[in-house]
């Protein structure tokens, strides 16, 4: 997910869904005319004030990496609010210059702009800021005599424009709000220290070429400069981050800041209601630790389906305030809005609370077949990001439902026959996390279940009779008998009869597959996490996996000739059968260990994605060669614009990669590329122990593969924690073979940079190949050429002399730059040399 805070733990990791972005609607507060009602109110609607408009000449404002210059023109300051001056808006000749730090952000930048440096002129801007700005332009100022026509021409454009960052400036002066009894000496220097590292400044300008577009500086972000603009293509709105990074001025070398991490929270009790087919009501209490003090408000995502009721801290309300996602953001595309919850005092570090939410609405959708889900409908609890906590859920629903959750049920059983139901109106079940997790979830349908075990495993595969209605319907053809009394010669009519599967019918084999992919990827990565897994079927073709709990999609449910009928291509085919081990995957990598921020979360994908394609090698082997190859053709298909999906950028642009160029470009990088990096990085390690070793070839087993072998470690050691790109690679490199230490260094830098945080899919080929007798053999010399990659790219190169017809590994060469020579000794006789025999490199081929 990617988002920027507007106070850290606001809600997500992405700029576009920063609460800075996020444009306010009604207010649901304890009571009308409260302090932070009317502050609140007051920000999103405060306009311009004609004794505070001037001429302005010659200003600038500078932050790290951006520069601002007011060159001529008019400008009025807004109203105070709290006595201080809080925005402005501006007419005149304007230019802006924001210079990203590295190719991966300016190649992003010239992605949207054309300019890898965004230098643009503009004619009117809208500031809003929460430091010293005003202060800043004074001595610029002069007085102009048509102040009244100019802040009158602009004001109701201003108080519109005031709505994007009220929420976000509601942060930094709640802490002003009176407390009752006043302050301690501690708590004020909470403030003052929360204070003194919060700036904000958001310029919202008018481009001479590029059009509305906004920028962002904002120290309590998770990143501090971003900036997009909002976009409509073919009907849909998207909002394309142009670029987001923190200044390496303001890098401390500290771990990368995280959503949420300011106020921790410990533990989820949640009682929840299920009236189907749409509603919920749930009650949810929140233990919560405060890690750093100082702070009034904080955020909460939830499902823009639920309405807040009541929020309470140790049983006395507090004010809280719903505010809607801007269209087009990661956080409006989840279908979540925030929740800001104010608190009557300053948060005291160290402090333990109890925060406590009550909601509900219509957040089930209903698929038909007797299917509900919520995953369409956005987060179901009130959530800010994705931090590990305990849960424990308990829910109560109509007899005649089985309901399955996240976790191990602790009580309560489904009663599904008549007889178990007669003279009961409601059921319910008890459920409750084994381990710390990031996220919870819960299904509820009409299912029929089927149980298989692996171990101490109980594996479980809940499917309803009947498919939901928007599932495709394929037609089987039936002859109809002789009709002795039909003329000679007269054709028979077909008769066309739907063929409906029932997902209940297969539901046994999913549980068998579920178990043995549980048992494949346990011998691989180490015990299973948790003591049980509930398959669910979920309506439509996407899957998505919790602890312990996979909604998995109904077309997963298919038996192969149900599969084959819906879809002759062979590709189609794999990809189904890929679903269940990759979602099953996700309960070590994404569950167990999950990601930190959002340029980490291809992780999570990518190796749940190659994980399940180790367990397809063992059994159909061609179908992973023909998934790879798919990845690779989609990475280089032309959009309508001629743009290929290599250009949207690398894997660690996470969410960001979803833009107005490549609609579904997250889902294409994250898992195509990214699966093809881990399939590199294993065959490089595999080859280079193989070679090390004196094998012409990989002679061990999948379990004690270097790739495999590193992984456990990276299971040991972030179970229940979240995992940086770096810190996974670090792993890699502990025992990393010297015949890839890149100019000496035992690092896999060269492959980060190049590969992770690079986009090329580059081609390689051998020239002025020659065989050389020596007096003890013969040896080959020639030169690997590099093509369509940067100048800078080092690529392992598996190198292969062909004898008898097989290819030999002979050795890895790092190929640097467009042309590398090489040299190796070979079997005499030997007359052909051939790069990457296997395919194991991510090439344009």
């Amino acid at each position: 997910m990617i988002l920027t805070v507007a106070s850290r733990g606001a809600s997500g990791q992405s700029a576009p869904d920063s609460v800075a972005g996020t444009p306010p609607q009604t207010l649901n507060s304890g009571s009308p005319g409260t302090p932070a009602q009317g502050l609140y109110l007051n920000l999103q609607s405060v306009g311009l004030d004609p004794a505070r408009t001037f001429h302005i000449r010659g200003a600038s404002l500078d932050r790290p990496d951006l520069h601002v210059s007011l060159e001529d023109g008019e400008i009025s300051f807004t109203s105070d609010i709290a006595g201080r001056v809080t925005g402005a808006f501006f007419e005149g000749d304007g230019e802006l210059l924001l210079t990203p730090p590295n190719q991966v952000e300016r190649a992003s930048m010239a992605l949207f702009t054309g300019m890898a440096i965004l230098e643009e002129r503009f004619s009117t801007g809208y500031l809003r800021f929460n430091d010293e700005t005003f202060a800043e332009l004074q001595p610029y100022l002069r007085a102009t005599d048509g102040a009244k026509e100019f802040s009158s021409r602009w004001n109701e454009t201003a108080r519109s424009l005031a709505q994007l960052d009220a929420l976000r400036l509601l942060a930094t002066f709640s802490r002003a709000l009176p407390v009752a009894g006043g302050l301690s000496d501690a708590a004020k220097k909470q403030i003052q220290i929360a204070t003194s590292s919060d700036r904000m400044l958001h310029l919202r300008l008018q481009g001479q070429k590029l059009g509305t577009f906004d920028v962002y500086f904002d120290t309590q972000g998770v990143e501090e400069i971003w900036a997009g603009q909002t976009k409509n293509v073919d009907g849909a709105t998207f909002y394309d981050l142009w670029t987001s990074f923190t200044p390496i001025q303001s890098q401390t070398g500290a771990t990368q800041k995280t959503e949420g991490e300011d106020v921790a929270t410990s533990r989820y009790k949640i009682q929840v209601e299920v009236k189907p087919p749409t509603t919920i009501t749930a009650e949810a209490f929140l233990q919560m630790e405060v890690r750093q003090g100082g702070e009034r408000t904080l955020y909460f995502e939830l499902s823009r389906f639920l309405q807040v009721k009541e929020v309470d801290v140790g049983g006395h309300p507090v004010e809280f305030i719903n505010n809607p996602a801007m269209d087009g953001t990661q956080l409006a595309r989840r279908g979540n809005d925030l929740v800001a919850v104010v608190f009557p005092e300053p948060l005291r570090q160290g402090e333990k609370l109890e925060l406590r939410f009550l909601y509900g609405g219509e957040v089930l959708s209903e698929a038909g077949g007797g299917l509900l889900y919520v995953g369409a409908r956005g987060t179901w609890y009130p959530s800010r990001g994705l931090l590990m906590s305990n849960f424990d859920l308990e829910f109560h629903y109509p007899p005649g439902w089985t309901l399955v959750a996240t976790g191990k049920r602790v009580t309560g059983e489904d009663a599904a026959s008549d007889s178990a139901n007669s003279g009961r109106t409601e059921q319910g079940t008890h459920w409750a996390t084994e381990r710390l997790s990031t996220l919870a979830g819960f299904n509820l349908g009409r299912y029929e279940r089927a149980t298989a075990r692996t171990g101490e495993v109980k594996v479980e595969a809940y499917a309803s009779r009947k498919m939901e209605k928007s599932f495709p319907h394929s037609t089987e053809v039936l002859i109809s008998p002789p009709d002795i009394g039909r003329p000679a010669g007269t054709p028979r009519p077909a008769l066309q009869q739907p063929v409906v599967p029932s997902p209940a019918r297969n539901a046994q084999e999913v549980a068998d597959n579920g178990a043995r992919a549980v048992e494949f990827f346990s011998r691989l990565f180490g015990p299973y996490p948790y003591s049980s897994l509930e398959l669910t079927q979920m309506p439509g073709r996407i899957s998505q996996g919790w602890p312990g709990l996979v909604f998995l999609s109904s077309f997963a449910f298919l038996t192969p000739e149900e599969a084959t009928e819906l879809s002759k291509n062979p590709l189609d085919g794999a990809m189904n059968r890929l679903t269940l081990p990759h979602e099953i995957a996700h309960q070590w990598w994404g569950d167990l260990v999950g990601w930190r921020t959002y340029r980490d979360q291809w992780i999570s994908e990518a190796l749940a994605n190659y994980s399940a394609l180790m367990m397809m090698e063992t059994e159909k082997p061609g179908e992973v060669r023909l998934i790879l190859e798919r990845y690779r053709e989609e990475l280089l298909e032309p959009n309508k614009n001629g743009e290929t999906l290599r250009d949207a950028g690398p894997v660690s642009l996470g969410l960001r990669l979803n833009s107005s160029h490549f609609p579904n470009g997250y889902e294409a990088v994250s898992y195509g590329r990214g699966t093809w990096l881990f399939h590199m990085l294993r065959h490089m390690l595999l080859d280079a122990e193989a070679k090390q070793a004196g094998h012409a070839e990989n002679v061990r087993s999948e379990s004690e593969e270097p790739f495999v072998r590193a992984l456990r470690k990276v299971r040991e050691r972030y179970a229940g924690k979240a995992i940086t790109t770096r810190e996974l690679f670090a792993v890699f490199e502990e025992d990393l073979p010297r015949s890839l230490w890149y100019e000496g260094h035992k690092s896999l830098d060269w492959f980060v940079q190049g590969w992770v945080e690079g986009a090329a899919l580059p081609h390689f080929r051998t020239q002025n190949v020659r065989f050389v007798k020596k007096a003890n053999g013969t040896e080959v010399v020639g030169v690997i050429a590099q093509k369509d990659a940067p100048q800078d790219l080092v690529s392992a190169v598996p190198v292969y002399a062909v004898t008898a017809g097989k290819p030999l590994l002979l050795g890895t060469v790092l190929a640097d730059g467009p042309e590398t020579p090489f040299h190796f000794a070979v079997p005499v006789g030997t007359r052909k040399i051939v790069l990457d025999a296997y395919q194991t490199m991510l090439t344009s081929k």
